[in-house]
């Protein structure tokens, strides 16, 4: 069972057909998103659109969230011209393009981008209007009339002490405007009293000491209790975390508490989803300076291929999603087997894969170019593409085949010039033997002069026919398979190895073949 059905299985369990059902995320708006926000983007947008498949009236809201302090400057920003601001709320920070209405929404426009891109369309709010609105006021008030009972959960649930004094709300300093640089040390019912001291990331606060009412914009509740109010004013049903969030103890886990304890609100369904890794197998993270920007990967990936990747892969299941490597081929090979499955009607679990991974509009059935193939025959300055590809296929390529072509040749175009490994660019050597075939054993030669010998009789250089010959010629010889086709890929390209053999001799002009299998052997 594909993973978004199964999760809608167990949401069904205690929900009705029909029901209201409010799916939802967030970011904090503070930088470049890292890729690593897609994951629950996708898990969310997938689960709330099978929710609707079944028969619920699902929302998939999504916050923007630019209520949260300024605690960092991004590393392409200059510090000098930015600490300033750190303290502040990001909504009140100005863009760095001097456009944007702020420095949240200069972000967010960008992130925004890049979940349409995917093929996601929740609907978003903005964090400061549910402060500003009042919708916060309530779960503001009861959170700081049970102030001691959150520090007790704290406590009990995670190990941290709060000292006796302090109260879950950061307030918006009225002399100097920052909300991460004050520490809230009373309340009477209708004021919060602080002290605007430090806050992190290095931020200054101004020393001003006062009270003013935390309602209407006037101070927000930190995380973890910002968390549970949350799911209690927007009436939250469905809403995952990443796994490091999802663990006892963890920040979900406190939440939760809260939400039951002192909110009096079941929680919502959880999804914990597992990370996104980098091409060497390590969690991305922004903050230890691995990984990418979502917008850099959805601009070297095809929107489908980058939906794939997003959707594919069970949430309790890691995957590398990284335009340096293997994983742009690996994502199109496996694109093209799920296409293979949902078209032979195989009614599987990739089948249903590939269906939503087009949101219930796949296309019709039709030759796919490979990837690594594509990439190869780029590089190939004797050969062109809808020729090549003609010929692979047997027929003429139609609109649909040659559009796909053309976009798989672009994306290879970029992969080549900036994230494929060595082992997958190529140069044929037409001027000279490589200096590596010249290293050739005996038993290599006389296996390529078999070749030749039966390249030169027969005439055949026709692809599928070579490659049955090619592997005649390495059964007769007794020579071992990584040895012969080595020797193939030397004498051709200077390295041990490379496309398809007898696909890649094909291609190769006869004279040309032949003369320099004569002059290797």
């Amino acid at each position: 069972m594909f993973w978004a059905d199964r999760v809608v299985e167990d949401i069904a369990k205690s929900a009705k057909p029909g029901q209201k059902l409010v799916v939802r995320d967030e970011k904090t708006a503070s930088g470049r998103v890292h890729i690593g926000s897609m994951r629950g983007v996708a898990i969310h947008g997938v689960v709330t659109r099978v929710l609707n498949e079944r028969g619920f009236n699902a929302e998939y809201l999504y916050e923007i969230n630019d209520f949260d302090p300024m605690d960092g400057i991004p590393a392409e920003l200059p510090t000098a011209d930015w600490e300033q601001y750190l303290g502040l709320p990001l909504c009140t920070v100005p863009s760095p393009d001097g456009k944007a209405k702020n420095f949240a929404e200069y972000y967010a426009g960008e992130f925004e981008g890049v979940i349409k891109d995917a093929g996601f369309d929740p609907k978003y709010y903005r964090a400061s209007e549910l402060y500003i609105s009042g919708k916060m006021n309530d779960a503001i008030r009861i959170a700081l009339k049970n102030a001691g009972e959150i520090r007790r959960i704290y406590f009990e649930v995670s190990g941290s002490k709060k000292e006796d004094t302090w109260l879950p709300v950061s307030m918006v300093c009225e002399k100097c405007g920052k909300i991460g640089t004050t520490q809230a040390h009373g309340f009477d019912g209708e004021k919060v009293y602080y002290k605007c001291i430090a806050g992190a990331g290095g931020a200054k606060g101004c020393g001003h000491e006062g009270g003013a009412s935390p309602f209407n914009g006037g101070g927000k509740l930190p995380w973890k209790v910002e968390w549970p109010a949350k799911w209690q004013v927007l009436d939250v049903a469905v809403e995952g975390a990443g796994k490091d969030h999802s663990t006892k103890g963890g920040a979900r886990d406190v939440a939760e508490h809260i939400s039951r304890e002192v909110f009096k609100h079941e929680p919502p369904h959880n999804i914990p989803y597992e990370f996104f890794l980098d091409s060497e197998g390590r969690k991305m993270s922004a903050s230890k300076g691995r990984g990418v920007s979502s917008r850099e990967i959805a601009d070297n990936f095809p929107p489908i291929i980058f939906r794939l990747a997003l959707i594919g892969k069970d949430p309790n299941q890691q995957f590398i999603i990284d335009p340096v490597g293997e994983t742009l081929l690996t994502l199109y090979d496996w694109h093209d087997k799920l296409a293979e499955k949902f078209w032979a009607k195989a009614g599987d679990e990739d089948a249903r894969l590939f269906e939503i991974v087009y949101d219930n509009h796949p296309p019709l059935q039709r030759f796919l170019p490979r990837f690594s193939t594509v990439a190869f025959v780029l590089q190939m300055e004797h050969l062109t593409l809808e020729d090549e590809f003609g010929a692979i296929k047997g027929d003429v390529l139609t609109d649909d085949e040659k559009a796909d072509l053309k976009e798989r040749a672009h994306y290879a175009g970029i992969w080549l010039r900036h994230y494929a490994p060595d082992k997958y660019k190529f140069t044929l050597a037409r001027d000279a033997i490589p200096e590596a075939a010249r290293a050739l054993t005996d038993e290599q030669k006389q296996a390529l002069l078999k070749v030749r010998t039966f390249i030169k009789e027969s005439g055949i250089l026709n692809g599928p026919k070579l490659h049955e010959a090619l592997h005649n010629i390495k059964k007769e010889t007794g020579i071992p398979a990584n040895a012969f086709f080595a020797a193939i890929y030397l004498a051709f390209l200077g390295r041990d190895s490379g496309p398809q053999a007898g696909w890649f001799l094909s291609t190769l002009d006869k004279e040309f073949l032949l003369g320099r299998l004569a002059e290797v052997t």
